[in-house]
């Protein structure tokens, strides 16, 4: 049986892509009209799309914080967003990564200025192909900003990990799940700051250290285009009608 590679004698990968390249990505701000803020995001072959409602009232009550907002993210993959139909509804997996995409918003959230209050973001995969955490994240961060909700700056995400003995950027579909290690990553451009980080595989320190730095050089070119998406969103709008948060992207 003759074992499938990854990685060509060229050094290209399947999609054609360089081991430090990442996919094509698209993002958009404020595509939905009935939520206070949204965002979507083409990823490769992923479609994700995120919508912000809130501050609002908390349900159920018992759940309220009197000295801050809480953050509820639910993380959703629609039935058809792969080959092999999903059953609707949450399952493990979604939970964990609502969890930890909710954690990550809330470190960037200011959400002292809204006690007793829920900002509800809702991620749904409309379109998967390995990495929809990041593209989840990334997405929700940018509807956040849109809803002009104050954040200290925005969190991006990328991954990087193994494949064929080579540490490669954002994986792909085939890498993902015949790779060797998967380390997705949210992260702050600005000051630097890690605010998640998995591992699925094994990893040299070395290899740990060189995935890492990867993950952040290209999580500040997505930042860049976050950014551009928020601009793009209120170029028409004048400078005294931005919200918080494009000020502090700026």
């Amino acid at each position: 049986m003759v074992e499938e590679r990854l990685i060509g004698d060229d050094g290209l990968r399947e999609d054609g892509r360089k081991p430090d390249q990442l996919r094509p990505i698209k993002i958009e701000a404020g595509v939905l009209h009935n939520a206070d803020g949204s965002a979507y995001v083409e990823w490769g072959k992923n479609k994700v799309l995120a919508a912000v409602y809130g501050p609002r009232e908390v349900h159920p009550k018992f759940l309220q914080d009197s000295t801050k907002a809480i953050v509820q993210v639910t993380y959703n993959m629609a039935a058809f967003s792969v080959d092999d139909r999903i059953r609707p509804g949450p399952n493990r997996r979604a939970t964990e990564i609502s969890k930890i995409i909710g954690e990550a918003l809330e470190y960037v959230i200011l959400t002292h200025h809204f006690p007793r209050s829920s900002v509800d973001v809702y991620i749904e995969v409309l379109e998967a192909s390995a990495g929809t955490r990041c593209a989840g994240l990334t997405a929700a961060s940018v509807a956040v900003a849109d809803a002009g909700i104050p954040m200290t700056d925005l969190v991006v995400s990328c991954a990087a990990g193994k494949a064929d003995g080579q540490i490669i950027l954002d994986l792909g579909k085939s890498e993902d799940n015949l790779g060797e290690a998967d380390v997705p990553l949210g992260y702050i451009p600005r000051t630097g700051e890690i605010v998640l980080l998995q591992m699925d595989g094994h990893l040299t320190k070395a290899e740990f250290e060189k995935a890492m730095n990867m993950a952040m050089n290209a999580c500040k070119d997505i930042y860049e285009m976050q950014k551009d998406a928020l601009r793009r969103r209120y170029a028409v709008g004048a400078d005294e009608d931005k919200t918080p948060t494009q000020e502090v992207i700026e």
